[in-house]
């Protein structure tokens, strides 16, 4: 059973010359919701069995397989990882888990979060403290944020972040490579076709369609065709439908002005020569007796 300095331990702190009435109650009740939860853990164990197959039944949706691992490029390598949505089905799968983001101060600039995932059972806790700059970074500078909408969706994203390590520090992690092999099955499906095979004929459709080159889609990637995933193909198939559906356009995700324009550039050139020669050839094979015309 915890008592009541452990249960403490878990509530954010409230300076006692600041703390109402009202203040005392919400973490008395606080502390009466922790006991209990602690309480129903005890008394109602987890099934590993059960929770593990309830694990890979949820990794068989296809929708969350497609989102259950961020990758991105760094240097000439790619990172990949689970996903804070994979992160979270399997926290709510594996139960007796409580996690969740907790935004403790906000002040002028800044706000100070909490992110935790505590294993009421095996009582095994993880939580990570932060403060978040009212700002967003772009190309063209920092932007300061003022919007209540925009600070807490910036809270939200960054907490989600810390969420997802808290979750994965708290499960076991031969249970979470298990669920990213079930949903890289379930994206592979019935496909007896060899991923290669397929990302060469999306990136065929995309020539045709979009003319969209190999080039331009690694650059956008970030990394060679030969590191690509069933993630990513199945991202390459998103844009593609997007653009198709007229609800985006080539050149917000591919370079393609520039290249458009090089391509343009050397075509013209290249037209250029192609007239001088056959000026050249016209007037060798003109008669060399032909006097000028008049001028008059």
């Amino acid at each position: 059973m915890l008592d009541q300095d452990n249960a403490s331990d878990y509530m954010p702190v409230v300076a006692s010359a600041n703390r109402s009435v009202t203040a005392d109650s919400m973490v008395g009740r606080q502390m009466q919701e922790v006991k209990a939860m602690v309480f129903m853990a005890k008394q109602f164990p987890r099934d590993i069995a059960s929770s593990y197959q309830r694990i890979m039944t949820a990794c068989e949706r296809r929708l969350l397989a497609e989102n259950a691992a961020y990758q991105y490029p760094r240097g000439s390598e790619k990172v990949s990882g689970p996903s804070i949505r994979l992160a979270e089905v399997i926290a709510q799968n594996w139960g007796n888990i409580d996690f969740g983001v907790v935004e403790l101060e906000q002040k002028t600039g800044e706000s100070t979060a909490m992110s935790y995932c505590w294993d009421l059972e095996t009582n095994v806790r993880q939580t990570k403290i932060f403060t978040v700059k009212h700002e967003r970074h772009t190309k063209k500078g920092v932007n300061k944020l003022t919007d209540p909408r925009d600070i807490y969706e910036m809270v939200a994203n960054q907490g989600a972040r810390r969420l997802r390590a808290c979750i994965l520090g708290v499960i076991p992690g031969d249970i979470v490579d298990k669920a990213l092999q079930k949903c890289q099955q379930t994206l592979i499906g019935n496909n007896k076709e060899p991923l290669i095979d397929r990302l060469t004929a999306v990136l065929a459709q995309y020539d045709k369609e979009f003319s969209v080159s190999k080039e331009m889609i690694e650059k956008y990637f970030g990394y060679k065709l030969s590191a690509f995933t069933e993630h990513d193909l199945v991202q390459l198939k998103k844009i593609g439908l997007s653009i198709r559906d007229g609800m985006s356009k080539r050149e917000d995700y591919f370079d393609i002005k520039k290249t458009e324009a090089k391509e343009t550039v050397s075509k013209t050139v290249d037209d250029f020569e192609e007239y001088l020669k056959s000026t050249q050839k016209d007037g060798a094979e003109s008669d060399p007796n032909q006097s000028e015309l008049p001028l008059d």
